[in-house]
């Protein structure tokens, strides 16, 4: 076999063989995560502080109880009152917990109020030693 055809099967090999390994690394879901959305009152008072402390700039954290899993999203400030916040995706994968959401916008109506406002969303979900990945 010659030195040019042995080092290009070599190098189809490895080729392959990164592929392989890159596909493994591609999430699975496994299943979704039921969740509720909490209102102010339902919120911990220690992550009702972490919120208020970092409500200025656009955060994401997570919080337990060890009976609970709290994921926030906070988009920092905004010039007007009338967002809201969708909960896009929340679900399990092999390695980690997988979720994003989307701020929307006020109506034009709203947008007259230039009363700035600190839009963020808690989520409560089931407690799981996961790693949360946001996107």
């Amino acid at each position: 076999m010659s030195k040019v055809r042995f080092c290009g099967i070599l190098i189809v090999c490895i080729w392959i063989l990164a592929g392989c390994s890159l596909s493994s690394q591609e999430r699975v879901k496994l299943r979704d995560l039921d969740f509720t959305v909490l209102g102010e009152e339902k919120i911990p008072e220690q992550l009702k502080t972490i919120i208020e402390e970092k409500k200025n700039t656009a955060f994401e954290i997570t919080y337990t109880d060890n009976e609970n899993l709290y994921i926030c999203i906070g988009y920092g400030e905004q010039e007007t009152g009338g967002y809201s916040i969708a909960v896009d995706e929340l679900y399990l994968t092999d390695t980690d917990i997988v979720v994003s959401a989307s701020l929307l916008g006020p109506e034009a109506a709203q947008k007259d109020n230039k009363t700035p406002t600190y839009p963020y969303i808690v989520i409560r979900t089931e407690y799981l030693e996961q790693t949360v990945t946001f996107e």
